[in-house]
């Protein structure tokens, strides 16, 4: 697992200069900043909760929930992309905790239980992801919600941008999860779940023709 995690964080690393470009990214377009935003509020309990963000990339969820009075803690393998949330993060103002770690496993550091875990297009990237999803629950407090924001996209192979160099490491779910197969992996863990199609294309600054949700769980 060691040469896998370096792998995925160098994937990663390469991407960060460039990741905020994508429009659901850096969420610059103020569109689609409104949009993820309200998507956000309507998701989460009252603030402040403590959220862990999961793969956080850059921050940008992180930074929508600290100014929507949250807590938020983020947890990527890629440093460069922590390197640039934690600048995002101080520069509005938040003294949010941004760690290098893996997010299938969070660091201790980040803390043992959370009133929210979110995770954003994070499940295609593992080699165990219903391993992952059990761990993140265990996480959660008592009543606490579990919010993924997922998809499947047009293909299950993957391309030349979508690869690791893993060696014979599988990524079960690579090429994203249809909503049905992920709500049935979950059903047995949590008390209530709903799914909720992401099709407005103010959240992706572009129309879709994939698969894109949210499945939002209780505990």
């Amino acid at each position: 697992m060691p040469e896998t995690s370096a792998s995925i964080a160098s994937f990663w690393d390469a991407f960060a200069a460039s990741f905020d470009e994508e429009a659901d990214h850096g969420l610059h377009d103020p569109e689609v900043r409104a949009a993820w935003a309200e998507r956000l509020h309507s998701w989460m309990p009252s603030s402040p909760a403590e959220v862990l963000d999961l793969g956080c990339g850059t921050g940008s969820l992180s930074l929508v929930l600290a100014e929507q009075g949250h807590l938020p803690v983020g947890v990527d393998l890629a440093p460069l992309m922590i390197e640039q949330a934690r600048r995002k993060l101080t520069a509005a103002g938040f003294d949010a905790v941004m760690l290098v770690g893996d997010a299938s496993n969070p660091p201790a550091e980040a803390g043992a239980s959370f009133d929210v875990i979110l995770s954003r297009h994070l499940l295609w990237t593992l080699p165990a992801p219903e391993e992952a999803l059990r761990r993140w629950i265990g996480l959660l407090r008592p009543g606490g919600r579990l919010v993924l924001i997922e998809g499947r996209w047009a293909t299950a192979e993957p391309t030349e941008d979508q690869s690791y160099e893993v060696g014979s490491e599988a990524m079960p779910w690579m090429g994203g999860v249809e909503a049905e197969r992920l709500a049935q992996a979950l059903r047995p863990l949590v008390k209530t779940l709903h799914v909720e199609p992401l099709l407005d294309p103010a959240l992706w600054g572009r129309p879709i023709q994939d698969e894109r949700y949210a499945v939002v769980a209780l505990t």
